[in-house]
Protein backbone atom coordinates (compact mmCIF):
# COMPACT_ATOMS: atom_id res chain seq x y z
CA UNK A 1 0.00 0.00 0.00
CA UNK A 2 1.28 3.50 -0.54
CA UNK A 3 2.45 5.71 2.30
CA UNK A 4 -0.99 8.38 1.62
CA UNK A 5 -2.82 5.56 2.03
CA UNK A 6 -2.15 4.87 5.77
CA UNK A 7 -4.73 6.14 8.65
CA UNK A 8 -5.59 5.61 12.20
CA UNK A 9 -6.15 1.78 12.68
CA UNK A 10 -3.98 0.30 10.17
CA UNK A 11 -1.89 -2.32 10.45
CA UNK A 12 1.90 -2.21 9.54
CA UNK A 13 4.33 -4.92 9.03
CA UNK A 14 8.04 -2.92 9.48
CA UNK A 15 11.42 -4.96 10.30
CA UNK A 16 9.30 -7.95 11.20
CA UNK A 17 7.40 -6.04 13.89
CA UNK A 18 3.72 -5.22 13.80
CA UNK A 19 2.62 -1.82 14.39
CA UNK A 20 -1.05 0.01 14.82
CA UNK A 21 -1.18 3.64 13.22
CA UNK A 22 -2.87 5.67 15.92
CA UNK A 23 -2.33 9.18 14.01
CA UNK A 24 -1.18 10.12 10.46
CA UNK A 25 -0.94 13.42 8.68
CA UNK A 26 -0.12 14.15 5.14
CA UNK A 27 1.81 17.03 4.94
CA UNK A 28 3.23 18.68 1.35
CA UNK A 29 5.23 21.43 2.24
CA UNK A 30 6.33 24.55 0.51
CA UNK A 31 9.21 23.31 -0.56
CA UNK A 32 10.59 19.40 -0.53
CA UNK A 33 8.68 16.49 -1.62
CA UNK A 34 4.97 15.83 0.37
CA UNK A 35 5.18 13.28 2.97
CA UNK A 36 3.25 11.45 5.56
CA UNK A 37 3.89 11.91 9.28
CA UNK A 38 3.01 8.40 11.04
CA UNK A 39 2.72 8.26 14.56
CA UNK A 40 2.43 3.96 15.70
CA UNK A 41 2.57 1.79 18.54
CA UNK A 42 4.65 -1.14 18.50
CA UNK A 43 1.79 -4.18 19.01
CA UNK A 44 4.20 -6.21 21.26
CA UNK A 45 6.30 -4.24 23.22
CA UNK A 46 3.24 -1.58 23.58
CA UNK A 47 6.18 1.17 22.19
CA UNK A 48 5.18 4.49 20.83
CA UNK A 49 7.10 5.50 18.13
CA UNK A 50 7.05 8.36 14.79
CA UNK A 51 8.25 7.67 11.61
CA UNK A 52 8.37 10.20 8.43
CA UNK A 53 7.38 8.26 4.98
CA UNK A 54 7.63 9.76 1.81
CA UNK A 55 3.91 9.56 -0.18
CA UNK A 56 5.49 7.66 -3.17
CA UNK A 57 6.51 5.01 -0.43
CA UNK A 58 4.88 1.40 -0.48
CA UNK A 59 4.65 0.07 3.28
CA UNK A 60 3.47 -3.70 3.96
CA UNK A 61 0.18 -3.72 5.70
CA UNK A 62 -0.79 -6.54 7.93
CA UNK A 63 -4.50 -7.98 8.31
CA UNK A 64 -6.35 -7.31 11.54
CA UNK A 65 -9.26 -9.25 12.14
CA UNK A 66 -12.48 -6.63 12.53
CA UNK A 67 -14.68 -7.94 15.16
CA UNK A 68 -17.47 -6.16 17.10
CA UNK A 69 -16.97 -6.34 20.63
CA UNK A 70 -19.45 -4.35 23.26
CA UNK A 71 -17.78 -1.92 25.62
CA UNK A 72 -18.94 -2.75 28.88
CA UNK A 73 -17.15 -0.88 31.25
CA UNK A 74 -13.65 0.49 33.11
CA UNK A 75 -11.78 -1.06 36.29
CA UNK A 76 -8.95 -1.10 37.92
CA UNK A 77 -7.30 -3.44 35.86
CA UNK A 78 -8.41 -1.86 32.52
CA UNK A 79 -11.54 -2.17 29.69
CA UNK A 80 -13.63 -4.31 29.53
CA UNK A 81 -15.24 -5.85 26.09
CA UNK A 82 -17.85 -8.36 25.62
CA UNK A 83 -17.74 -10.70 22.29
CA UNK A 84 -21.31 -10.72 21.36
CA UNK A 85 -21.40 -13.80 19.85
CA UNK A 86 -19.86 -15.66 22.63
CA UNK A 87 -20.16 -13.31 25.96
CA UNK A 88 -16.71 -13.68 26.28
CA UNK A 89 -15.35 -10.76 28.47
CA UNK A 90 -11.92 -9.42 27.35
CA UNK A 91 -9.89 -7.23 29.64
CA UNK A 92 -7.61 -4.88 27.28
CA UNK A 93 -5.02 -2.45 29.38
CA UNK A 94 -5.35 1.61 29.55
CA UNK A 95 -2.27 1.94 27.39
CA UNK A 96 -3.77 -0.39 24.49
CA UNK A 97 -6.85 1.76 23.75
CA UNK A 98 -7.00 4.58 27.18
CA UNK A 99 -6.64 7.21 24.35
CA UNK A 100 -9.89 6.23 22.39
CA UNK A 101 -11.68 4.88 25.29
CA UNK A 102 -12.85 9.12 26.32
CA UNK A 103 -15.12 8.67 23.36
CA UNK A 104 -16.64 5.81 23.90
CA UNK A 105 -19.48 5.35 26.39
CA UNK A 106 -20.36 2.42 28.78
CA UNK A 107 -22.57 -0.63 26.69
CA UNK A 108 -21.58 0.60 23.37
CA UNK A 109 -20.87 -1.70 20.37
CA UNK A 110 -17.30 -0.56 18.53
CA UNK A 111 -15.39 -2.57 16.26
CA UNK A 112 -11.94 -4.08 17.90
CA UNK A 113 -8.93 -4.50 15.92
CA UNK A 114 -7.71 -8.04 16.74
CA UNK A 115 -4.13 -9.48 15.92
CA UNK A 116 -3.64 -13.34 17.51
CA UNK A 117 -6.47 -13.37 19.19
CA UNK A 118 -5.28 -10.10 21.47
CA UNK A 119 -7.31 -6.23 20.80
CA UNK A 120 -4.80 -4.39 19.90
CA UNK A 121 -6.87 -1.12 18.91
CA UNK A 122 -10.59 -0.06 18.54
CA UNK A 123 -11.87 1.59 15.38
CA UNK A 124 -14.33 4.57 16.49
CA UNK A 125 -16.73 6.28 14.27
CA UNK A 126 -15.47 9.45 12.77
CA UNK A 127 -18.03 11.66 15.47
CA UNK A 128 -19.73 10.48 18.56
CA UNK A 129 -22.63 12.27 20.45
CA UNK A 130 -22.04 12.77 23.95
CA UNK A 131 -24.39 14.49 27.18
CA UNK A 132 -22.77 17.70 28.32
CA UNK A 133 -22.04 16.70 32.33
CA UNK A 134 -20.95 20.05 33.56
CA UNK A 135 -20.11 23.76 32.03
CA UNK A 136 -20.45 27.13 33.80
CA UNK A 137 -23.15 29.43 32.31
CA UNK A 138 -23.11 31.57 29.23
CA UNK A 139 -21.95 35.15 29.57
CA UNK A 140 -25.27 37.41 29.36
CA UNK A 141 -24.83 39.39 25.61
CA UNK A 142 -21.73 37.78 24.82
CA UNK A 143 -22.11 37.02 21.33
CA UNK A 144 -17.99 37.13 19.82
CA UNK A 145 -18.04 34.20 17.23
CA UNK A 146 -14.82 32.17 18.39
CA UNK A 147 -15.77 32.81 22.36
CA UNK A 148 -15.74 28.91 23.57
CA UNK A 149 -15.76 27.61 27.18
CA UNK A 150 -14.68 24.59 28.66
CA UNK A 151 -17.10 21.20 29.26
CA UNK A 152 -17.15 18.14 31.17
CA UNK A 153 -18.64 15.53 28.84
CA UNK A 154 -20.29 12.14 30.26
CA UNK A 155 -17.36 9.87 29.59
CA UNK A 156 -14.94 12.62 31.36
CA UNK A 157 -13.80 14.09 28.47
CA UNK A 158 -12.75 17.62 28.87
CA UNK A 159 -13.85 19.68 25.32
CA UNK A 160 -14.38 23.72 24.04
CA UNK A 161 -18.21 24.39 23.51
CA UNK A 162 -19.90 27.73 22.61
CA UNK A 163 -21.32 29.36 25.28
CA UNK A 164 -24.56 28.39 24.52
CA UNK A 165 -24.28 24.99 25.24
CA UNK A 166 -26.04 23.98 28.91
CA UNK A 167 -25.23 21.11 31.14
CA UNK A 168 -27.71 18.27 29.92
CA UNK A 169 -27.64 19.19 26.15
CA UNK A 170 -26.33 16.42 23.80
CA UNK A 171 -23.16 17.63 21.39
CA UNK A 172 -21.55 15.74 18.43
CA UNK A 173 -17.50 15.62 18.82
CA UNK A 174 -15.02 14.70 16.52
CA UNK A 175 -13.16 11.27 17.43
CA UNK A 176 -9.96 12.94 15.27
CA UNK A 177 -9.72 15.96 16.85
CA UNK A 178 -11.66 15.78 19.96
CA UNK A 179 -13.54 18.86 18.78
CA UNK A 180 -16.83 19.86 19.28
CA UNK A 181 -18.60 19.68 15.75
CA UNK A 182 -21.98 20.76 16.40
CA UNK A 183 -25.45 20.05 19.17
CA UNK A 184 -27.83 17.42 18.66
CA UNK A 185 -31.28 18.14 18.47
Amino acid sequence: MKATEVKPGTALSMNGELFVVTNAVHTKPGKGPAYVQVKMRNVMSGGISEKRLRSSEDVEGATLDRREREYLYTDGSGHVFMDSETYDQITVPDDVVGEYMAFVKPNTTITTLVYENRIVAVELPKAVDLEVKDTPPGIKGATATNQLKEATLETGLKTRVPPFITPGDVVRISTETGEYLSRVN
